[in-house]
């Protein structure tokens, strides 16, 4: 192998740019010659494809989202679009490629090394954590920071004037970020896809915490099975029935997939990076690069894509007991 790719597709996370950079620099030290491919599958398909050095990734590990782009493809998803991807590959050279991003990315991987052979090898970049064969995914640790510290900001509000605050993180299909800002921010109630929210329970508990807190905070991933989190405020707001009493939301959206990435993102990316390149040169393909119990390990796409990765039980237990 002398030429390889990389690209990053699907939402954005920080520490993708730490990964790229670990990416470009491997290449070179292997003695390979690596491109950048702009805009994920959408530029492939137009080859917008430039040659990448050393100091083409200087100076940003730091950064936040990808100095690559990202975008969606729609004419990726026919086969007539993958067909022009791969001529624009044959064109440069290119004899693998390194696909950083999450579900959606790996799925377009695996189809089209399986209609052209390509060896590609994965990076796991999503703030979700949702991919199984890794621990973590990039962009987790920092999208889990950012909440908490809006919810540690929320919670003096919420104490100065005895609120409940429902905030709403993002997660649509797992309560990740949910659960470990949940736990780090102190919150009475955690709201994850993985369980069903019994919102009875939730009103009877909210009434017998105002015993002893006259605050509350409420974190809710996007996809709980109740809806958003001003659908479920107004759900509780109607049970509960107390007109002293103040509710508000608040959505943080997409300030969590933005900001510099931190210390864990950016090594953990850059392990991710430098072994997706040693796994090409050693044969690996159609396969992701992540992190195990410290250890890097390689796990065919159809395991990552098709296998749940569970939420952690014991973390929504902490939350029940540490609530009161």
């Amino acid at each position: 192998m002398k030429k390889i790719a990389v690209f990053t597709s699907g939402g954005d996370s920080p520490g993708m740019n730490a990964c790229v950079r670990a990416v470009v620099r491997t290449a070179i030290y292997k003695g390979l010659e690596v491109y950048g491919i702009y805009r994920g599958y959408e530029g492939m398909i137009e080859g917008d494809i430039k040659r990448m050095y050393s100091h083409s990734v200087s100076n940003i590990v730091q950064r936040g989202g990808t100095i690559l782009k990202s975008a969606r493809s729609e004419e990726f998803r026919t086969k007539e679009g993958r067909q022009k991807a791969y001529e624009k590959l044959q064109k440069h050279g290119i004899e693998g490629l390194v696909a950083i991003g999450g579900d959606g990315t790996f799925t377009g991987a695996k189809l089209f090394f399986e209609e052209y052979g390509i060896p590609t090898v994965g990076c796991p970049g999503t703030i979700d954590n949702d991919i199984y064969g890794t621990d973590y995914t990039i962009g987790f640790d920092t999208a889990v920071n950012t909440a908490l510290e809006a919810i540690d900001k929320i919670r003096d509000t919420a104490a100065a004037h005895d609120r409940i605050f429902f905030i709403e993180v993002m997660g649509r299909d797992a309560g990740f970020i949910a659960v470990e800002s949940g736990i780090g921010g102190g919150a009475e109630f955690v709201m994850v896809p993985e369980t069903k929210t019994d919102l009875d329970s939730v009103v009877n508990a909210l009434k017998n915490l105002r015993k002893t807190k006259t605050s509350s905070v409420i974190v809710v991933a996007e996809g709980d099975d109740e809806g958003s989190a001003e659908t479920i405020m107004t759900k509780i707001k109607e049970k509960i029935a107390d007109s002293s009493k103040e509710f508000k939301v608040t959505t943080l959206g997409h300030i969590q997939r933005g900001g510099s990435p931190t210390a864990r993102d950016r090594v953990l990316a850059s392990r991710c990076g430098m072994a997706a390149v040693e796994g090409l040169i050693a044969g690996e393909q159609n396969c992701m690069a992540g992190v195990t119990n410290q250890e890097v390990v390689f796990t065919p796409f159809g395991d990552c894509i098709g296998r749940e990765k569970p939420i952690v039980r014991d973390h929504l237990r902490l939350i029940d007991i540490l609530s009161i």
